[in-house]
C-alpha cells in the first residue's frame, strides 16, 4: 500500500539577520485512501510543507528530517529520479490558476504534456486521456483550445485539479483550492474533490485556511504556528474540542463555524520564540513564564492519537464547580450545579428570572457560600472572597453599577480601590493603571474626569468605570451579571462589544449572565441554561442555536 512520511522535518529560510525557520520537527504518515489537512494562520508553513513534498524547497533550506514515499528516500534522491516520482506519484494543485498556467499555451498543451512526459504516452493518446480528466472534473472537452484567461475562476481549478489527477497519482496536494470562490462554487469544487478522492482512493493533503473545506476533505488535522505542530488529531475531535488555544482562536475567528458571533482574530503581533520557547507564547492566554524560554513537544491529550504542544497540558480549566447547592429558606436557588470554564473562553450562563443564575455567579465569584458542593479555582478550593480579593482571581462585575460603586467616589477612587487595599505598587503607578483602564475602556482619562464623582456620571459611563474596576487586579475570570439590562439599546450595544473586546486582547474568561438570548449568541462560545435551579443544557454556542431554531420551527 502506498504511503508517504514525512520524518522530524526541519526546514529554514536565510534572511538578513539570521535564517528564519519555515518548519520545525514535522512528522506524519499518509497512506492511500486517507485524508490530512494542514491548517494555520498565512505564514504558519503549510505550503512550505506542499513545496517540499514535491521537491520544491532547494536541498541547503532542509536542516534535516526526510520525506520517504513507498519507504524510499525522496531527498536522497537525484533530480533525475525525483522526477519520476512528481506526476506519477505525488501531485501539487496551486490555489492561484492564473499564476501557476502558461498564458502563452493552450490548456491542451498544458494537460498534455505531462502525459506524455511522464506516462510516456504519444500525443494522440495523451489528448485522450487528457480529454477524459476534463469530463471527469465537469468541464467540457471544447475547452481544451483555449488559453487560462479565457476561462473563469472555477473553471480554472478544475482545470488544475485535472491536471493534478491525469498521471493517476498516489498522493494529491491541495494547496487552498477554493480561495477566492463565492459560497456555491466552493461547495461544488469540495463535492467534486470529494467524490474523485472516494473513487480513485488516492491520499490528499489538504492545505487551507478555510474550515468548511477542512471539515468536509480531511479526517485528521495537523495545525501549525510558525512551522511549529500545535495541535493533531482527528479532525471532528480538534473542531468540536480544541485542547491548543491557538486551535481555539483558529475556530473563534471562523465565520461558518461561528455565525452569530462578532469575530475577532487572535491578538497581537507574531513574533519569533524567545530563546527557543513556545512560538505561541506572544499571544497566548494562558502562557507561563516557563512557556517564553522552553519549547514544548507534542503529548497526548486524549484518545484517538489527539495530541497537543503545550507545557501546560493543552486549555487548562480555570473554574471547576462539583454538584453546587444552596437554598434560602424554604427555597432552593441552586441544586447539584456542576459547570466547568476554560482558559480564555466565553460562556453565555442564560436562564430566566429566578431561575439561579446570579445565586451560581455569586458561589462561583467566592462572594456566596454554597450549602454543599465543591467550587475549584486552579485546582484551589474557592474561599469566601479570597478569589476576589487577590491580583490574577476572579471579579464580578454587577447588574447595577449604581448599587455596587458609592456614589461618593470620584472615578479615580472607584477604579483604584483595590489597588489600594492590596497595596499593589506605588501610588504614581497605580494612577498610571487607573489611566490605562480607562483608556482601554474608552473613557476619558484626564484629572477633570477623574476627580469627577460617580454620582454625575451617566449609567453607560459608570458601567465602563465598573467594568474598568474590575479589571484593574488583572482577572483571569470575569463574571458580568446581566450588565447590560439597565442601558438603553445603543449604550447596552456599545459596553457588550468593549467587553468582548476587552476579552480578545486581555485573554481572560469570562461568564455572561443573562436572560436576553439573542444578546448571550454575539458573545459567547459555549451555552449553560438554567432551569428552577438545575442545569437542564450545556452546548456549544452553535449548537444550542440550531437546536433552539429548530424547536421554535416546529412548534405551532
Amino acid at each position: 500500500m502506498f504511503s508517504v512520511a514525512v520524518q522530524h522535518l526541519k526546514i529554514a529560510y536565510p534572511s538578513q539577520a539570521n535564517r528564519q525557520r519555515a518548519i520545525y520537527d514535522l512528522s506524519f504518515t499518509l497512506r492511500a485512501g486517507e485524508r490530512l489537512g494542514l491548517i494555520g494562520e498565512s505564514g504558519s508553513g503549510k505550503t512550505t510543507v506542499a513545496r517540499a513534498l514535491m521537491g520544491l524547497i532547494r536541498d541547503e533550506h532542509i536542516h534535516s528530517g526526510d520525506i520517504c514515499y513507498d519507504g524510499v528516500s525522496f531527498l536522497r534522491l537525484k533530480e533525475s529520479e525525483r522526477n519520476r516520482i512528481r506526476w506519477n506519484q505525488a501531485a501539487l494543485m496551486f490555489q492561484n490558476g492564473l499564476h501557476v498556467l502558461n498564458p502563452v499555451l493552450t490548456l491542451s498543451q498544458q494537460i498534455v504534456e505531462p502525459l506524455i512526459k511522464h506516462k510516456s504516452m504519444d500525443k494522440k493518446a495523451a489528448y485522450a486521456v487528457a480529454a477524459d480528466y476534463i469530463r471527469l472534473v465537469q468541464l467540457e472537452e471544447d475547452i481544451m483550445g483555449m488559453y487560462p484567461h479565457q476561462l473563469s475562476g472555477g473553471m480554472r481549478q478544475r482545470f488544475l485539479l485535472a491536471m493534478a489527477l491525469a498521471c493517476e497519482p498516489q498522493l494529491v496536494i491541495l494547496d487552498e483550492p477554493t480561495t477566492a470562490m463565492d459560497t456555491q462554487l466552493k461547495q461544488e469544487i469540495i463535492t467534486l474533490i470529494d467524490t474523485l478522492q472516494r473513487q480513485f482512493r488516492f491520499a490528499l493533503l489538504v492545505i487551507s485556511h478555510e474550515f468548511p473545506v477542512i471539515q468536509s476533505l480531511t479526517d485528521k488535522l495537523i495545525v501549525l504556528d510558525q512551522g511549529q505542530v500545535m495541535e493533531e488529531g482527528h479532525t471532528s475531535d480538534l473542531l468540536q474540542e480544541p485542547q491548543h488555544p491557538y486551535t481555539l482562536g483558529l475556530i473563534q475567528s471562523s465565520p461558518e463555524l461561528n455565525p452569530y458571533l462578532d469575530l475577532w482574530g487572535i491578538p497581537s503581533l507574531r513574533l519569533p520564540p524567545v530563546h527557543g520557547g513556545c512560538t505561541f507564547y506572544n499571544r497566548c492566554t494562558q502562557a507561563i513564564e516557563r512557556c517564553a524560554t522552553e519549547r514544548p513537544e507534542l503529548q497526548d491529550c486524549g484518545e484517538d492519537n489527539h495530541r497537543v504542544s503545550c507545557l501546560r497540558g493543552g486549555i487548562v480549566t480555570l473554574l471547576q464547580a462539583n454538584k453546587v447547592s444552596k437554598r434560602f429558606g424554604k427555597r432552593t436557588a441552586c441544586h447539584n450545579c456542576s459547570i466547568s470554564i476554560r482558559a480564555g473562553e466565553a460562556v453565555a450562563l442564560i436562564g430566566q428570572s429566578g431561575s439561579g443564575k446570579s445565586t451560581l455567579g455569586l458561589m462561583l465569584a467566592g462572594l456566596l457560600l454554597p450549602d454543599c458542593g465543591e467550587i475549584l479555582f486552579e485546582n484551589e478550593p474557592v474561599k469566601m472572597q479570597q478569589v476576589s480579593a487577590k491580583m490574577h482571581g476572579i471579579q464580578m462585575v454587577l447588574q447595577d453599577p449604581y448599587s455596587a460603586i458609592s456614589p461618593s467616589f470620584r472615578v479615580k477612587q472607584a477604579i483604584q480601590e483595590p489597588l489600594d487595599v492590596l497595596k499593589q505598587g506605588s501610588q504614581a503607578n497605580r494612577l498610571e493603571q487607573v489611566k490605562l483602564l480607562l483608556q482601554q475602556v474608552q473613557l476619558p482619562n484626564h484629572e477633570g474626569f477623574l476627580d469627577q464623582k460617580c454620582s454625575e456620571l451617566s449609567g453607560g459611563q459608570l458601567q465602563r468605570v465598573a467594568i474598568a474596576r474590575s479589571l484593574i487586579l488583572q482577572p483571569k475570570l470575569l463574571i458580568a451579571d446581566e450588565i447590560h439590562t439597565m442601558l438603553d439599546p445603543s449604550t447596552q450595544a456599545n459596553v457588550m462589544r468593549l467587553l468582548k473586546r476587552l476579552q480578545n486582547e486581555k485573554g481572560f474568561s469570562l461568564i455572561f449572565i443573562t436572560h436576553n438570548l439573542s444578546l448571550a449568541r454575539k458573545v459567547a462560545d459555549r451555552f449553560i441554561m438554567m432551569e428552577q435551579g438545575t442545569i437542564i443544557e450545556n452546548q456549544s454556542a452553535l449548537e444550542f442555536i440550531h437546536k433552539r431554531k429548530a424547536v421554535e420551527t416546529k412548534s405551532p
